[in-house]
C-alpha cells in the first residue's frame, strides 16, 4: 500500500546558530518520516481482509470510478475440425464491474497545555491510536462487502437460515467442524476456483479457529513443508484451507431487545404474557418505555423456533406492554414462552462468518497517492484560525473502495462457537 508523507519545513531560533533538534516543536522531516512510516507498519499488520484482493490504483487525475473487467469461460471445443476448414472464431464475453472511490479518514486533537505537561510521547501515543481507527476502518469496509457475498453455507450446510444455528447447548451445536470447511471447499472447486500457493485461504474469527482447531487433522504453520511464505497471521490448515486469523472477522450479532433506560432496565430477551391471534399482538412481561417501544419496531425476534418481524410495539407496564408481530408463528406463544432477538442464530447467539476464498474473487482499490497518510499539524500551523497557537493534530486520511468480483470464487461459512463476543 503506497502513502503519501507530508513533511513541514522546522525553524528553530532558541540558539545564536541554526542548530535543528529532534526534539524540535516543528519536528523535524526525519522524525516526521519515521512517525509516517510507524503509522503504516502498525495499521498494516491488522488490515487482514484486503491481503487476498486483487488491487487496481486508479491513476492519480484518472477520476473516482474503478473498472474491473472479468471474462466469462469460452464452452468446450467438442465438435471435431474439418480437414483444411477453418473453424468459426469464438467471441468472448466481457462483464464490467464498477466501483467508486470514497474517502475516510479521523484525527485526533492536542493542546497546547497537554502536550507541555503529559508525561508521554503524546505524538507517538495519537499515532498509535489513529493507526487503530484507521486500520480497523478500512478492514471492515472491505470485510462488510465480502460478507455480503450470494454464496453462504450455515454450519455444516445442513441448516437453511441463520436464525437455526444453535450454540451453548448440551448437544448438537453447530460449531466449525472440518467437515464444514471441506463442504465449502468441495463448493469452490465445483466453481473452478483458483487456489492460491496451492490452497484456498479463510479468513476466520479467534472464537471459530478455537472450535476448530480441536481437529486432529489441524497443521500449525511450523509443519508445513513450506514455511516461508506465510501469510500475516496465518494460523494454521486443515482441510485444503489456509486460515488467517483476525478478532475482525465478521460476527452476526443481535442486540438486546430492549436497552437500558433512565425508566426501565435493559432486556436480552421478552417473556410472553399473553397471545392474541386475531391482532398477532404478544403481551409481555417486562415494563418497556416509549423510546424502548419505539426501537422495537422493525426487529427480528424468534418465538417457538420462527423467525417474525416486529410490526408495532406498545409501552405500558409489565404484563400491559406489547409488540405486534408481522407473521403468525405456526405454534402459538404460551405464558412464559422466550421472545429471543433474531438478528443472529438461535435464541440470539452470536454467528460467526468464515470466509472461504479463491484466487481474484474481490479487489479493492484507491486513488494513486490517496493511501493510506499520517497528517500532522504542529502547534502554530493553523494561522489565524488558531491564534494563540494552541492546537495541534494527527490524524490520517485513505481512499479507498472494495468490490466483489467473482461471487463464485467465495463462500461464508456461517457458525455458532463456544464462545461469544458481542458485535465486532
Amino acid at each position: 500500500m503506497k502513502e503519501d508523507k507530508y513533511l513541514f519545513a522546522a525553524k528553530l531560533d532558541l540558539f545564536d546558530g541554526n542548530t535543528n533538534v529532534t526534539t524540535d516543536p516543528g519536528l523535524s522531516d526525519e522524525m516526521k518520516t519515521y512517525y509516517s512510516t510507524y503509522l503504516i507498519r502498525l495499521a498494516a499488520p491488522l488490515m487482514v481482509h484486503d491481503q487476498f484482493a486483487q488491487v487496481q490504483p486508479i491513476p492519480k487525475n484518472g477520476g473516482k470510478r474503478i473498472e474491473f473487467r472479468k471474462y466469462d469461460s469460452l464452452p468446450k471445443a467438442l465438435t471435431p475440425l474439418s480437414e483444411g476448414v477453418t473453424p468459426n472464431g469464438q467471441k468472448l464475453n466481457v462483464t464490467k464491474v464498477q466501483a467508486d472511490v470514497a474517502q475516510y479518514g479521523g484525527y485526533v486533537e492536542l493542546s497546547d497545555v497537554f502536550q507541555q505537561t503529559a508525561i508521554d510521547n503524546n505524538l507517538m501515543e495519537a499515532t498509535r491510536v489513529i493507526a487503530d481507527q484507521a486500520s480497523r476502518t478500512l478492514d471492515t469496509i472491505t470485510r462488510e462487502v465480502l460478507c455480503g457475498g450470494t454464496n453462504v453455507q450455515f454450519g455444516g450446510g445442513t441448516k437453511l437460515y441463520r436464525h437455526l444455528l444453535t450454540g451453548g447447548e448440551e448437544s448438537g451445536n453447530d460449531y466449525l467442524t472440518v467437515e464444514a470447511i471441506r463442504k465449502a471447499v468441495r463448493f469452490l472447486k465445483t466453481m473452478n476456483a483458483r487456489k492460491r500457493n496451492g490452497c484456498y485461504v479463510g479468513i476466520i474469527h479467534p472464537d471459530a479457529a478455537y472450535d476448530l482447531m480441536s481437529d486432529p487433522e489441524w497443521k500449525y504453520p511450523h509443519q508445513y513443508q513450506d514455511t516461508e511464505n506465510l501469510y500475516a497471521e496465518e494460523i494454521g490448515r486443515i482441510g485444503g484451507v489456509r486460515f488467517v486469523e483476525s478478532s475482525e472477522a465478521k460476527v452476526f450479532h443481535a442486540p438486546d431487545l430492549a436497552e437500558e433506560d433512565g425508566e426501565a432496565p435493559g432486556f436480552r430477551n421478552l417473556t410472553v404474557a399473553g397471545w392474541t391471534a386475531a391482532s398477532k399482538t404478544v403481551a409481555v412481561d417486562e415494563k418497556l418505555t416509549d423510546k424502548q417501544a419505539a426501537a422495537l419496531v422493525g426487529r427480528k425476534v424468534l418465538i417457538k423456533g420462527q423467525l417474525c418481524k416486529v410490526a408495532s410495539a406498545v409501552a405500558g407496564a409489565a404484563g400491559a406492554a406489547s409488540i405486534k408481530l408481522e407473521e403468525t408463528p405456526a405454534t402459538a406463544p404460551a405464558d412464559g414462552d422466550i421472545v429471543y432477538p433474531g438478528e443472529a442464530g438461535a435464541k440470539g447467539r452470536d454467528v460467526y462468518a468464515t470466509l472461504i476464498l479463491g484466487e481474484d474473487a474481490y479487489g479493492i482499490t484507491e486513488i494513486e497517492g490517496g493511501g493510506l497518510q499520517h497528517i500532522v499539524k504542529q502547534l502554530g500551523s493553523g494561522g489565524t484560525a488558531d491564534p494563540l497557537d494552541q492546537r495541534a493534530t494527527v490524524g490520517w486520511k485513505a481512499s479507498r473502495v472494495a468490490e466483489r468480483l467473482v461471487e463464485q470464487y467465495m463462500i461464508r461459512v456461517e457458525t455458532a462457537s463456544t464462545f461469544e463476543i458481542g458485535a465486532n
